[in-house]
C-alpha cells in the first residue's frame, strides 16, 4: 500500500499542477488519477524491481510511467516546468511527513494493529524519501533533470535536456547495473547509497525530529 499510494500521487501531482499551469494532457488522458494501473510502466515499475530480485541485490526499487506534459502548452514553459517537475518530489516528502505525524496516533490503536500500522508507516516515510531523492537526480527525465532545465541558461539547458532520451537507461545503468556487475568482480561501487540512501536518512532523521519524533 505505501508503495503504490507513494508513486500514484507522485504522477497525479505533476498532472495536477501541469493543469494549473495551462497543460491538461494528462488530465484529459486520466493521467490524474488514484488508479495505480494507470501509471504502471513495463520497464520500471514490473521489470526493473523483477531484474533486482533475480540479481539479488541489496535493495528493490522502481518508477512509474511519466505522466505527458506538454511543455510548449505550459503558460511560461521554462518557469513552469519547474513547478510541474518539482511537484512529485514535493509530493513524495508531503507523505512521509503525514507518515511521520501519523506515528503519533498508533498509541491510540490496539497492540497489534499499532505493531502493523507503524510498519507500514516507517515504510512509507523511507519510501517516499527514497523516492523523492531519486527523482531529483538531475538527468532527464527525471524531476530533478527537468528543474535543472527549466534553471540553468540556454547553453547548458539544452544540451541537458538532450539526455532525456537516454536518461533512464544512464540512471539505470550507473546505479543498478553497473554497481551488480562491478560486485561480481568484488568491487563495491555503491553510487545508489551515496546519491539516494545516506541523504534519504538524513532527510529522515529531519523529518522525525521536525515531527516530534526523536
Amino acid at each position: 500500500m505505501p508503495a503504490l499510494l507513494a508513486i500514484t500521487l507522485h504522477e497525479a501531482a505533476h498532472g495536477y499542477v501541469a493543469r494549473l499551469r495551462g497543460d491538461d494532457t494528462a488530465w484529459q488522458l486520466g493521467r490524474v488519477s488514484f488508479n495505480p494501473l494507470k501509471h504502471v510502466d513495463p520497464v520500471g515499475t514490473l521489470a526493473l524491481p523483477a531484474l533486482l530480485l533475480l540479481m539479488h541485490a541489496p535493495f528493490l526499487f522502481g518508477y512509474a510511467k511519466p505522466v505527458p506534459v506538454r511543455f510548449d502548452r505550459l503558460r511560461n514553459p521554462r518557469r513552469d516546468m519547474v513547478s510541474v517537475a518539482a511537484a512529485g518530489p514535493a509530493m513524495n516528502l508531503a507523505l512521509a511527513t503525514l507518515s511521520a505525524l501519523l506515528v503519533h496516533v498508533v498509541a491510540l490503536l490496539p497492540p497489534e494493529l499499532g505493531h502493523w500500522f507503524l510498519a507500514n508507516l516507517a515504510h512509507a516515510i523511507e519510501l517516499n524519501v527514497i523516492l523523492a531523492l531519486f527523482n531529483l537526480i538531475p538527468i532527464p527525465p527525471l524531476d530533478g533533470g527537468r528543474v535543472a532545465v527549466g534553471l540553468l541558461p540556454a547553453f547548458l539547458a539544452v544540451p541537458l535536456a538532450r539526455l532525456g532520451r537516454y536518461g533512464m537507461s544512464i540512471v539505470i545503468g550507473l546505479l543498478f547495473l553497473l554497481p551488480l556487475l562491478a560486485a561480481q568482480a568484488g568491487l563495491r561501487l555503491d553510487l545508489f547509497s551515496r546519491l539516494v540512501e545516506r541523504p534519504a536518512g538524513a532527510l529522515i532523521d529531519v523529518i522525525l525530529m521536525l515531527t516530534g519524533n526523536r
